[in-house]
């Protein structure tokens, strides 16, 4: 099976890939002649995540899947939240994001936070969404080189490193994504 992945972002390409059975391969948005950035312009990381595959669906015909992430922290009402990827600004910039959420934190004990992805699925004229969270907290200095975005600052509650200093198979088991790909893969097998 062949599925359309409504991101241009090349490392989560790669961790979902790695996280897929062989069977399943993910067609990119470049291969289905979407060049454009895909709105998201919804008010919470589910909306945002069916707006995308929505619009694959809509504009090229694709059956598709499209994931929206947030890091919801709890000292900050659920900062950065669904301006994850551009809390420091436009650019998207994570050593920007990562500088200004631990500048936020810098005077704040309750450190507590949590991923959180949803996948919404546009298969075979059905909507379906799919979630994983994890728990865990924003430490106080970046470690590890491994990952993207805030996985430098993020130590989940299952392990004692940092996303950034864990290898991919293993956040892959305890992360958000991970999880969220997995009742995706459970579905897809039923097809």
């Amino acid at each position: 099976m062949k599925i359309v992945f409504a991101t241009n972002n090349l490392n989560k390409i790669k961790e979902v890939q790695s996280l897929l059975p062989s069977n399943i391969t993910i067609v990119s948005l470049a291969s289905v002649g979407c060049n454009e950035e895909i709105p998201e312009t919804k008010n919470t990381i589910k909306e945002n995540a069916i707006q995308k595959a929505d619009y694959i669906k809509k504009r090229y015909g694709f059956d598709c899947f499209a994931d929206d992430t947030g890091l919801v922290v709890k000292a900050l009402n659920g900062s950065p939240g669904i301006r994850s990827a551009r809390y420091a600004g436009p650019e998207k910039c994570s050593e920007s994001n990562m500088k200004l959420l631990l500048s936020e934190l810098k005077l704040i004990s309750d450190r507590s936070a949590q991923f959180k992805t949803v996948i919404a699925l546009n298969i075979n004229g059905k909507s379906l969404t799919f979630e994983g969270i994890c728990k865990g907290e924003i430490t106080h200095n970046k470690k590890g080189t491994g990952g993207f975005g805030y996985d430098p600052i993020f130590k989940p509650d299952d392990d004692k490193k940092t996303f950034a200093e864990l290898s991919l198979e293993r956040k892959n088991e305890i992360g958000h994504r991970g999880k969220a790909v997995a009742k995706l893969v459970d579905y897809l097998n039923f097809l």
